[in-house]
C-alpha cells in the first residue's frame, strides 16, 4: 500500500508513505525489492532503492499509515500532485477526501492481475474516487454462514470468522458459533472451553464432534429449512477416522525441526498444495493444527486473528472448511484454493503493474504541466476490446449526487424507535461514509463526537447517547429530521435526512436501516480460485474499477470546462495551494459546538 506525493520545483522532491514491510510474494511483481529486504520497509527501501540511480533528487520515506493525524489537509496542500497505489477501499475514500480539501490533484490506480486503471481526479473539474461506485467484498447473512451453505466460500467464511476465532481469538468477542452442547452440567455449557486436565486429542474430539456432527443434528431438527435444500450429513469423528487414527493423528513428533514454523502438512507428509484431500486427510490435518497450536504456539492463543501469510492458520481454515463442505454436499478445494479465498488473494502479474506504473507517470507529468484536456483515464483489459489492450477514456464531470464533493443529502430509512445511536454511526457514518472521527450534530444540538481532545464530562454524555434510541436523544431524531455528519479531519461534511420505518427485510437489509442517495459499493462476485473472497481486504495493488459502471452519457472534461469561465491552465500546473489563512473560526458563533472541534484539530 503506497501513497506517494510530488512536489515539482525541478521534479527534485517527493514523498512516499507505506505501511507495509516486503514480503517474500512481493517480489516477484515490485522490482525495487531484493530477497535481502524481506521484511523491511517497503517505502525506505523503496527510497533507497531509486537513490541509487538518481542519487540527485529528493526522498523523504514514511513507514506509516496514510490515515495518521500527521497526514492532514494542511501536509497535502505541500505538494501538487498525489499518486495513490493503495490497497482497500477505506484508505482510498480517505486519501480522496483529503485531496479534494486540499485542492490537489489525485492520480488514482490500482490492479488486479491482468487488469488495472489510472485515473485523473481534479476538484471541480472531474469526477472524484467516489463519485462512482467501487467493487467490494461480498458478504453473507450470518443464517446462511451457520444454518445453510450453499457455495464454499460459505464454508471459508465460517471456518474463518467463526470457529477459528472461537478456538484461537478472543473469548470476548461476540460470535455467532453455537457453543452449547447436549451434554448436561455448568462444566459443558461451553464446548469450547478446555479443562486443564482434559487430554488434548479428547478435546480435539469434542470440538470435531460438536461442531460437525451434533451441531448439524441440531439443524436438522428445523423441518422447514430443508423442504426445498439438500439434507446436510453430519459427520463425527468416529465416520471419518478409524478410532486408533484419531488418537495417533495429535502426536507431533514428526516435527523435525523445532525451529521451523509448525505444519499439519509436513507433520503428515503432504507435500502438494494443489492436492485436494480427502474427508479422513482433511480430518487428519485439522486435528494436527489443533494441537499444533495448543503445543508450539500456545501463548498466542486468546489473541491470534487469521492471517493468510500464518501456514498453520490456512491449513487449519482449509481442513474445517472441507469437511464442512462434504457434510453439506459442497465440492471440496485445494489448500491453494482455499487460501486464494480465505486471503482474498488475487494473483498480482508483474507486467500489468508495470504498464500501470508508466501510465501513472504520464497521467502526474500531464497534471504538473496543466495539459488538462489530454487527462485520460485509462483501464488495461484482459482482452482486446476494439483491437486494444489499454482503454483511455476521457475524464467525466464530477457527479452530481455524489455526497462527498457535491455535498448532496442523504436519506436513511431508520426505525428511529428501537435503532440506537451507536448503529448508525457504526453501520452508516464509519463504515459505508468512511468517516474516521465524526461529529453528528442535529439541529443545533451536538449528540456525538469522536477523537482525542475531549473532555471528561463530554466524553461522558457522548458514551451515554450512543446507547440511547434516535427517538431519546437530547435532539429526538424522528421521521423527517435532518442530521448534519462531519469529519473535521477529512474535512467532510454531509446531510443525511431521516425517514422512520418500522419494518425491514433480515435477509436483504441486515442492517435494519437503508441509506439511500450514495454510491453504493458494488459486490463481487466471488470464486473458489483466488479470484476474490467473502471478506476483507484484497491482496492485490488495489481493486481496478469496472469501466462498465461508467456513465456513458456524462460530458467530457473538455466539455465541462468550456461551459464555465475560462479555465486558468496555469492554476493547474502548479497544483500547490496557496497557504491562505483560515479565519474560518473568526466568524463562527462561540457557542457552535464545532468550533472547538475544529481549534482542537488544528
Amino acid at each position: 500500500m503506497s501513497c506517494q506525493m510530488v512536489y515539482p520545483r525541478n521534479f527534485t522532491f517527493s514523498l512516499q508513505i507505506d505501511l507495509d514491510t516486503i514480503e517474500v510474494s512481493n517480489l516477484n511483481r515490485q522490482f525495487l525489492f531484493r530477497k535481502c529486504h524481506v521484511g523491511q520497509s517497503k517505502a525506505h527501501v523503496a527510497r533507497d532503492a531509486v537513490l541509487k540511480f538518481r542519487p540527485n533528487i529528493n526522498i523523504t520515506s514514511y513507514h506509516a499509515n496514510v490515515k495518521d493525524a500527521q497526514f492532514n489537509v494542511e501536509f497535502f496542500k505541500q505538494f501538487n500532485v498525489v499518486l495513490n497505489g493503495l490497497d482497500n477501499l477505506d484508505a482510498r475514500r480517505h486519501v480522496n477526501r483529503l485531496c479534494l480539501a486540499a485542492e490537489v490533484p489525485l492520480v488514482e490506480s490500482g490492479t488486479t492481475g491482468f487488469l488495472g486503471q489510472v485515473t485523473v481526479h481534479v476538484k471541480g473539474k472531474t469526477e472524484c474516487y467516489e463519485c462512482q461506485p467501487k467493487p467490494v467484498p461480498k458478504s453473507y447473512p450470518v443464517c446462511t454462514i451457520t444454518s445453510t451453505p450453499s457455495k464454499f466460500v460459505h464454508c471459508i467464511v465460517w471456518a474463518k470468522d467463526l470457529l477459528f476465532a472461537k478456538l484461537f481469538g478472543d473469548k470476548n468477542q461476540d460470535n455467532d458459533l453455537n457453543v452449547h452442547s447436549s451434554e448436561s452440567g455448568a462444566s459443558k455449557s461451553n464446548v469450547f472451553e478446555r479443562s486443564k486436565d482434559e487430554d488434548l486429542d479428547q478435546y480435539a474430539r469434542r470440538i470435531y464432534d460438536h461442531v460437525f456432527g451434533y451441531n448439524i443434528e441440531l439443524a436438522l431438527e428445523n423441518e422447514e429449512t430443508w423442504k426445498n435444500r439438500r439434507r446436510p450429513n453430519p459427520v463425527y469423528i468416529r465416520d471419518a477416522l478409524p478410532e486408533e487414527d484419531s488418537r495417533q493423528n495429535g502426536s507431533s513428533h514428526d516435527c523435525s525441526n523445532e525451529q521451523e514454523e509448525p505444519s499439519a502438512m509436513v507433520s503428515l507428509g503432504f507435500r502438494n498444495p494443489q492436492e485436494i484431500w480427502n474427508l479422513a486427510d482433511n480430518s487428519r490435518v485439522l486435528l494436527k493444527a489443533l494441537r499444533l497450536f495448543f503445543e508450539k504456539r500456545e501463548k498466542e492463543i486468546g489473541n491470534l486473528i487469521f492471517d493468510k501469510d500464518d501456514q498453520l492458520a490456512v491449513e487449519f481454515v482449509t481442513a474445517a472448511a472441507n469437511i464442512r463442505a462434504s457434510s453439506f454436499g459442497i465440492p471440496l478445494h485445494s489448500l491453494f484454493e482455499a487460501k486464494g479465498v480465505a486471503g482474498n488473494i488475487v494473483h498480482a502479474v508483474a507486467t500489468t503493474n508495470a504498464i500501470i506504473a508508466g501510465l501513472i507517470v504520464i497521467e502526474a507529468i500531464k497534471v504538473l504541466q496543466g495539459d488538462y484536456k489530454k487527462y485520460r483515464m485509462t483501464y488495461c483489459l484482459e482482452h482486446p476490446s476494439r483491437k486494444m489492450l489499454l482503454m483511455p477514456v476521457e475524464p467525466f464531470e464530477p457527479n452530481k449526487s455524489c455526497y462527498v464533493c457535491s455535498e448532496t443529502p442523504l436519506l436513511l430509512d431508520v426505525n428511529t424507535k428501537t435503532t440506537k445511536l451507536r448503529e448508525v454511526i457504526d453501520k452508516i457514518i464509519k463504515s459505508k461514509l468512511g468517516m474516521n472521527l465524526p461529529l453528528v450534530m442535529i439541529g443545533h444540538t451536538l449528540v456525538f463526537e469522536d477523537g482525542d481532545g475531549l473532555e471528561e464530562d463530554e466524553a461522558a454524555n457522548y458514551a451515554l447517547n450512543l446507547e440511547k434510541v434516535l427517538a431519546e436523544l437530547p435532539a429526538p431524531v424522528i421521521n423527517g429530521t435532518k442530521l448534519t455528519v462531519e469529519d473535521f479531519q477529512q474535512e467532510l461534511s454531509c446531510s443525511i435526512n431521516i425517514k422512520h420505518r418500522e419494518e425491514f427485510d433480515e435477509e436483504k437489509e441486515p442492517d435494519g436501516m437503508v441509506l439511500s442517495g450514495w454510491s453504493a459499493p458494488v459486490e463481487k462476485q466471488v470464486t473458489s480460485n483466488g479470484g476474490a473472497s467473502s471478506s476483507g481486504a484484497p491482496d492485490t495493488d488495489g481493486n481496478p474499477e469496472d469501466i462498465s459502471t461508467k456513465p456513458g452519457m456524462k460530458r467530457k472534461l473538455d466539455e465541462v470546462l468550456d461551459s464555465k469561465e475560462k479555465f486558468d491552465a496555469s492554476s493547474t500546473s502548479s497544483a500547490q495551494v496557496v497557504d491562505d489563512d483560515d479565519d474560518d473560526d473568526m466568524v463562527m458563533l462561540d457557542e457552535d459546538p464545532k468550533l472547538a472541534k475544529k481549534k482542537r484539530l488544528q
